[in-house]
């Protein structure tokens, strides 16, 4: 059975709105952002209560949530800062349990004055590394993001992976973002064979170019290998979600829905 989903961070207009074209359209799962069930100036009694409601919109329309997005950040400045990083992830996890899943697709971090890029490795090994126990506990998957300057690396992915040694921690796959981040389309692809054995969660996206230059694009209109990276994840057994992501510039709703129809075809 092919589990379905679509990504919300680049859907305009309400969560309600996008639940309804979800549930339509014949997604089944779908990933959040933590801001869609918390958000910033709540208390977490506040988000407690907002997940549940986020939770019987999902039951309300037949939907899971695939992944919940932790919107964290490891490259902190401080020991102040990542002690707050790493409770902060950690209430996260609770509010995505409440919602039905226990996948977070997490970050490393973003780059900032006062972080130099030789302190990046060290930070992001101590933020996840500082949460081991706690998932490994609770039973919580973080699924690292291949997108921005920081993690857009399959080889920087799995030294991170390495270091804290736990089945855990893996990756999400988003099939754009390497190319994105102006590797050649041959690293691209050597990058999903590596990757694939870490993969918890996947971005299907397609796209052009990289950097300023990069134009998004449905699913199987742009330059990627789409069926290379679903031959590489099918081959070490993958058996999760695959969230369609869309970042072109015309109708998003059409965009997703040729996406939806695009797998429906590679996949079977």
């Amino acid at each position: 059975m092919l589990k379905l989903g679509l990504v919300h961070y680049n859907f305009p207009g309400s969560l309600e709105h996008f639940l309804d074209y979800a549930a339509q359209t014949g997604f089944e799962y779908v990933e959040l952002m933590a801001e869609d069930i918390w958000e910033k100036g709540q208390s977490f009694d506040e988000g407690t209560e907002s997940a549940r409601r986020v939770k019987a919109m999902l039951d309300e329309r037949g939907m899971k949530a695939s992944a919940i997005a932790a919107q964290n950040d490891f490259l902190v400045t401080s020991a102040e800062a990542m002690d707050f990083q790493v409770e902060r992830i950690k209430q996260v996890c609770y509010l995505a349990r409440i919602c039905g899943t226990r996948t977070l697709r997490v970050d490393g971090g973003w780059p900032k004055e006062g972080v130099d890029e030789a302190e990046w490795m060290d930070l992001m090994i101590e933020g996840f590394s500082r949460c081991r126990e706690f998932i490994e506990e609770e039973d919580f998957r973080f699924a690292l993001d291949n997108h921005g300057l920081v993690t857009n690396d399959a080889d920087r992915q799995i030294t991170i992976f390495q270091a804290v040694g736990s089945k855990h921690i893996g990756a999400n796959l988003d099939t754009m973002n390497y190319r994105w981040a102006d590797h050649t389309l041959d690293v691209v692809n050597q990058f999903y064979e590596k990757i694939a054995p870490w993969v918890l969660h996947v971005h299907m996206k397609d796209g052009r170019n990289s950097l300023a230059d990069y134009e998004g694009t449905a699913l199987g209109e742009g330059e990627i290998d789409l069926q290379w990276a679903i031959d590489c994840l099918k081959q070490v057994g993958y058996q999760g979600v695959w969230c369609v992501e869309y970042e072109g510039r015309t109708d998003s709703a059409a965009g997703y829905r040729k996406g939806l129809e695009w797998l429906k075809q590679h996949l079977a």
